[in-house]
């Protein structure tokens, strides 16, 4: 992807450095959240749910991490000029972009903790993204996903949960799923996965067209990297058996195949998957 000496966006809130309380000073769902989400991942989280820390060291900012924020700014930025071409042209409407934190080790967010080990998310409830910039080393050195555009890719997918908010997908899927049981709910945040996929696969095409900066291997990059998340993969390498009624993003195959859906297509009305039979 290139990318250096572009223009980065503004939208960019920088908490790297910055003193958060321990983490063992989430909720029980939070807790449990982050239990989840590192068994997912295959990361042992069990220090950062240790009572009676104190605030974490900040971990000291390294070329490697400076030059990691300014490649999310600009991915950001990206994002902000493509969202905003397609609510114009699709929607005739306006986008809002949505602000990025960049943090260290750990911080916090109306939607509960961010740590190293839940990975980047949405808050729908501040409409911000939050990134440790080191899940990049996580993704290539523990789950097989290396590249530039892999990175992109995930930046991409979490801005695809802004784009699902600014629709009012993100609010009324997750609505219906606090009325259902475990396993519907799953399946609901399994089409809502695989819709911030679709995105991130528009998001990309576009890319590719208004700047030139996608190179040779890049999509194949993004696609790996879709393909080394999917569920049943993360269940597999975590030493388990695949159970498709826990799964909340979807398998490795329907991961791929959503983002390269709307990478071909282009178009949001193809993003629909509330509205797909078949996942």
């Amino acid at each position: 992807m290139d990318w250096r000496g572009r223009r980065g966006s503004r939208n960019i809130e920088d908490r790297r450095g910055a003193r958060v309380g321990s983490i063992g000073g989430l909720g029980g769902a939070g807790v449990l959240a982050v239990l989840l989400i590192g068994w997912f991942l295959g990361v042992d989280v069990t220090p950062l749910l240790e009572e009676g820390g104190g605030s974490p060291e900040p971990r000291e900012m390294t070329a490697e991490d400076q030059a990691a924020a300014e490649f999310v700014s600009v991915t950001l930025a990206d994002t902000e000029e493509v969202w905003t071409q397609v609510f114009r042209e699709q929607l005739g409407a306006e986008y809002q972009p949505p602000v990025l934190v960049l943090f260290s080790e750990a911080t916090r967010s109306p939607c509960g903790g961010a740590s190293g080990a839940t990975g980047p998310f949405y808050c729908p409830l501040d409409r911000k993204a939050y990134l440790d910039t080191a899940f990049f080393a996580t993704m290539e050195r523990q789950l097989g996903a290396s590249g530039d555009f892999a990175a992109a890719y995930v930046v991409a997918h979490e801005i695809g949960h802004h784009v699902q908010n600014e629709l009012g997908i993100l609010e009324e899927a997750n609505t219906l799923r606090a009325g259902m049981s475990e396993a519907d709910s799953n399946a609901v945040s399994v089409r809502i996965e695989l819709q911030a996929d679709c995105l991130s696969g528009i998001w990309a095409r576009r890319a590719e067209q208004r700047f030139g900066s996608l190179e040779p291997g890049d999509v194949e990059e993004a696609m790996n990297a879709a393909r080394q998340i999917g569920d049943d993969t993360l269940q597999r390498n975590a030493g388990q058996r695949p159970m498709p009624h826990t799964f909340t993003h979807g398998t490795s195959e329907q991961r791929v195949r959503w983002f390269e859906r709307g990478y071909v297509s282009g178009d949001l009305a193809d993003c629909d998957s509330f509205a797909a039979r078949d996942l």
